[in-house]
Parts: structure tokens; C-alpha cells; sequence
């Protein structure tokens, strides 16, 4: 098996939490392969299903298919069951996808997160473990982020001061980790639907 070295693996800082009424996923825009930044404009969230969202850390090409077989087999499943996959469903099922391929792995860490009867957040590493957390980052400006998070959160936020503390982390994170930048993509899941937000910096 040919490993991919280090260097080529690209930085990233992605973070979900949970708030008082639904979910905040978010990540910062650059993509870099070692010192060369190749795009300022890279898009690591996005919508799963009308519930379900997820941001991503890793290879961009892996993200993105895990991501496009995820939107399709989750709209198939709603298509038989004529109602929405809760959030833990899209996890599992993506833990099994990934789990599958653990010979020759994607390379990319995922947050799930969603609303059902209530909002809930999911980690994924590449070989397909699930943890659920009411926050969590992943990413190479994690420790940076979980800081500022750690010392600021309540579950029972609401929907603006889980967006400020969600824009604060990754922007300590940018500040440090280099592989970082470019501003943050917003994805925000509530009851009521999910809304996507760009922010440059």
C-alpha cells in the first residue's frame, strides 16, 4: 500500500455544535497540498439531506465522493421510507461506508450533525468509528478551536451566539494553524430547514 506523505495531506479546521435548537457546522475555506495554497475558495460543508449536514477534514477528492454517494443513498432511503433520515441513521450508514474501505481508505475526518427530535453531533474517523458529542472539531487547527469552544460553550446557546462562538474558533485556528484560512462556510440545521452562509476574512 503507497502511503501519501504527510506534507501532502491538507490542513483543515471543521467544527459542529450543538445549540439550543438545532445544529451549527462549519469550516474554513482554504486548501493547501504542503506550502502551496491551491484554492481560497475550497467548500469542505455541505448539506446531506433537508436535516443532515456535514463538514469534513482531509483530502478534498475523498470528501467529495463520500459526500455525493451519501446524498444519494440517503435521498433513496427517503424515497422508501417517505420521511426524513435522522441524523444517526446518515451516521451509521457513512460509518459503514467508510469502515468498508478501510483497506485502502478515504482520507478524511467528518462531523455529522442534524436535527431529528432533537440536535445531535457525530464524529467520523477514516476507518468508519462513530462518536457522538455535543460539539467537536477535527481537522489540523483542531487544538487551536476546541480551546475557544471548551471555554465558551452551553448547550443551551441559541442560534447567534452558536454562530459567533463557531466563527471565533476557527478564527483562532486560522491564526495558528497555516493550513487554515480564507474565511468560514456556515451550514445551520434547525426544525424549521437549514440556511448556508459565507463569510470572508
Amino acid at each position: 500500500m503507497t502511503l501519501i506523505p504527510e506534507q501532502l495531506i491538507p490542513g483543515a479546521t471543521a467544527v459542529g455544535m450543538v445549540f439550543k435548537d438545532g445544529v451549527i457546522l462549519g469550516a474554513e475555506k482554504r486548501i493547501s497540498y504542503g506550502t502551496y495554497v491551491v484554492s481560497r475558495s475550497g467548500k469542505k460543508v455541505f448539506k446531506i439531506s433537508d436535516r443532515v449536514g456535514a463538514a469534513c477534514a482531509g483530502m478534498v477528492a475523498d470528501m467529495q465522493i463520500l459526500i455525493r454517494e451519501m446524498q444519494s443513498l440517503i435521498k433513496i432511503r427517503e424515497l422508501e421510507l417517505r420521511r426524513p433520515v435522522p441524523p444517526n441513521s446518515v451516521a451509521k450508514l457513512m460509518s459503514v461506508i467508510l469502515f468498508e474501505r478501510r483497506y485502502f481508505p478515504l482520507i478524511t475526518q467528518v462531523i455529522i450533525g442534524g436535527v431529528d427530535d432533537k440536535p445531535s453531533v457525530y464524529v467520523l474517523d477514516p476507518l468508519g468509528s462513530v462518536i457522538p458529542d455535543e460539539y467537536s472539531c477535527v481537522g489540523s487547527g483542531t487544538e487551536m478551536a476546541i480551546g475557544v469552544i471548551e471555554a465558551n460553550y452551553s448547550p443551551n446557546m441559541d442560534e447567534a451566539s452558536a454562530k459567533d462562538l463557531l466563527v471565533r474558533s476557527i478564527r483562532s485556528a486560522i491564526q495558528r494553524d497555516a493550513a487554515s484560512g480564507d474565511g468560514v462556510d456556515i451550514l445551520i440545521i434547525t426544525k424549521n430547514g437549514s440556511k448556508e452562509e459565507s463569510i470572508t476574512f
